[in-house]
């Protein structure tokens, strides 16, 4: 899936789906998910596959996400570790962000003159913790010249939660109740997409693109974990190309 938003010509981006791998049931079929009981071969597989599909300068770099508020800052060359962190910002060529997901949003920047982009990895606890804002914080980027694209994320109508997470929220937002409605076991459907909206709105991003999609009702697309438990993951990527960074730095 290419993100439909008006990115500069040399940001490049992307969004994985479940298809075109070669991962068995229940990581079929295009997990790009290491460490969670798929074979080690098959991601790579998949991962050699994404690579080649979209061209990517390098591998992708990989984050160990623990729905926190880290952002990774790439810099030149091999990592040797697997970076701890659920953001990653490039303003380089050749570095490419990497966020996976199976429920939660992932949310890609651009600048508008094509300098700096960054994705981060934004479910329930990341977005009440401030992960948008602590990306958007390392960009460096006027608010006035950033674009935002919400990925496929867990919709409204299939994302029950409880009293807690809703109090997440309102603790710094209250009128954030907007997104939150209560069903009929007295629990609340939750709409991440609203709520990642007023967040960036807030901040004062430019424009915001993307949502609209439900991961847990479009099985044939997308993984969900909440729809299956054990699942493969999907990837939002987002990178400049090396002769866009030429130009610029020019």
């Amino acid at each position: 899936m290419t993100p439909d938003w008006p990115a500069p010509a040399g940001v490049r981006a992307a969004f994985t789906l479940r298809t075109g791998g070669v991962s068995v049931a229940p990581y079929d079929s295009l997990n790009v998910g290491a460490g969670i009981g798929d074979s080690p071969e098959a991601v790579a597989e998949n991962r050699r596959r994404v690579r080649e599909a979209l061209r990517l300068p390098n591998e992708p770099v990989w984050l160990e996400q623990v729905h926190g508020v880290e952002v990774v800052a790439l810099g030149g060359g091999a990592a040797v570790a697997v970076p701890r962190g659920d953001a990653s910002v490039a303003s380089g060529a050749g570095r490419v962000c990497a966020i996976r997901v199976a429920d939660c949003m992932p949310v890609l920047f651009a600048a508008l003159d094509g300098s700096v982009v960054g994705a981060a990895h934004a479910g329930w606890r990341g977005l009440a913790g401030g992960v948008l804002e602590a990306t958007v914080g390392r960009l460096g980027t006027p608010m006035s010249q950033l674009i935002a694209w919400m990925g496929p994320t867990i919709g409204p109508a299939n994302f029950e939660v409880g009293d807690d997470v809703r109090a997440a929220f309102m603790a710094t937002d209250p009128a954030a109740a907007s997104a939150f409605v209560v069903n009929a076991r007295g629990r609340w459907q939750c709409d991440l997409y609203a709520l990642a909206r007023r967040r960036l709105t807030g901040l004062g991003v430019a424009g915001i693109y993307g949502g609209g999609w439900c991961t847990f009702a479009e099985s044939e697309r997308f993984f969900s974990y909440r729809r299956s438990g054990q699942c493969g993951r999907m990837a939002a990527l987002i990178w400049i190309d090396a002769g866009a960074h030429e130009q610029h730095a020019a």
